[in-house]
């Protein structure tokens, strides 16, 4: 006789099946009770609840037409007259150091040049934008725009 002859007396007794979850019977490997028992269990990850308290940044706020470009600060013509000589070459840095404007740290804004007051001085003008009537009260002052 050898192993691969050898047959056994009884026959095999399989163990008896509850309906419930295939052969594992009774709580189906489920344990008892709780969340974890019930059929469609899912724990959530606890970071997304984290995430899902978090507030969202929805839209663009009050109004969808307002522009994302930075808004421009305002000097008028009248500030300039006071604060400089005739023939001076006028930029947004010289604006900061005479303290006519204030940069926030690390930005530079735009700087937008309005028409209000009057200029008699010929003053050049590097890197604005300029009102119209700014334009016209400079050049015929005698002052340059350089872009």
């Amino acid at each position: 006789m050898q192993l691969h002859q050898l047959q056994r007396k009884t026959k095999l007794a399989k163990s008896r099946q509850v309906g419930r979850g295939g052969t594992r019977g009774k709580t189906a490997g489920r344990g008892t009770k709780g969340q974890n028992a019930r059929a469609g269990h899912k724990k959530r990850p606890e970071l997304r609840d984290i995430i899902k308290k978090l507030p969202k940044l929805r839209g663009r706020g009050i109004s969808p037409f307002k522009s994302l470009a930075p808004a421009s600060l305002i000097i008028n013509i009248d500030s300039l007259e006071k604060n400089f000589k005739a023939g001076d070459v006028i930029s947004s840095r010289e604006l900061v150091a005479k303290k006519l404007l204030t940069m926030p740290t690390g930005k530079t804004l735009p700087v937008k040049i309005l028409g209000k007051g009057e200029v008699t001085k010929k003053l050049t003008l590097k890197g604005f934008t300029i009102s119209e009537s700014a334009k016209a009260k400079i050049e015929k002052a005698g002052g340059t725009i350089v872009a």
